[in-house]
């Protein structure tokens, strides 16, 4: 019987390319699906997407999906607290491997390892210090289809929100924007590919403007709410541009 394994996913190509490789490798059964959702906005941080269609991917997936709520504060002890949880009853269930599409970034990994390694369990890196362009050229030829769901204003802007990654995307990217989006440049919503049984059905909604700051309490008059971060230090990141996907 192969060790099980549950997949941190956050909708994007790096965590389609993860589940990809994962299943074509046959080391391990995936069992599961692990997505972290803002309690107050019902969105995954950052990417902005609505959890029904996270919901949506998992179910075309063939996977059932843990959805791991942080509330609205985002803070880090918040974020840690419900990972223990979550992985506490994994751990509990028998799984003791955990993968994640991380690229780069080794301080984070370790970070995963070590809070791993409290419950016994292990990670697993599926694109480790993979060559991000040789990755955007897989996730083509792979057959997956993505739109861009949210755009950094330091590198891409509002008529880049809601477009495919496409060769041609991928092609066209500004110099010193990485083709992973691995400085945070963007970010995705996979809808289709070798992972999934059928498309995901979607449609693209207003574009959506946010200023880098404290996420706002309600939903502001020019759109909906969506959760993002802010600034830690001096950037030349203003704010970040959404696409509003929507449930088809």
């Amino acid at each position: 019987m192969k060790p099980r394994v549950v997949l941190f996913w956050s909708g994007g190509k790096d965590s389609g390319l993860a589940l990809d490789r994962l299943r074509r490798a046959g080391d391990y059964e995936v069992v599961a699906l692990i997505t972290t959702v803002n309690s107050q906005y019902r969105r995954v941080s950052m990417h902005g997407v609505r959890e029904e269609l996270i919901a949506a991917q998992a179910r075309a997936a063939g996977l059932p999906l843990d959805t791991m709520y942080v509330g609205p504060s985002g803070t880090n002890d918040a974020y840690v607290a419900a990972l223990r949880q979550t992985l506490g009853a994994w751990r509990e269930r028998g799984v003791e491997t955990v993968a994640f599409g991380d690229i780069f970034l080794v301080d984070l990994r370790q970070w995963r390892e070590k809070l791993l390694a409290e419950f016994g369990m292990r990670g697993t890196f599926p694109l480790w210090q993979a060559n991000t362009t040789q990755l955007a050229q897989e996730f083509v030829a792979r057959g997956f289809r993505a739109v861009l769901c949210c755009a950094n204003d330091a590198m891409l802007g509002e008529a880049d929100v809601g477009r495919e990654l496409s060769a041609e995307f991928f092609a066209t990217l500004p110099a010193g924007v990485d083709p992973c989006g691995e400085n945070g440049e963007y970010h995705s919503f996979v809808w289709d590919g070798p992972v999934f049984r059928t498309p995901v059905g979607f449609k693209v909604g207003e574009k959506v403007y946010r200023p880098l700051e404290v996420a706002p309490t309600a939903a502001p008059a020019d759109g909906p709410a969506i959760p993002v971060p802010a600034a830690p230090a001096p950037t030349a990141t203003k704010g970040f541009w959404f696409a509003d996907l929507l449930p088809a």
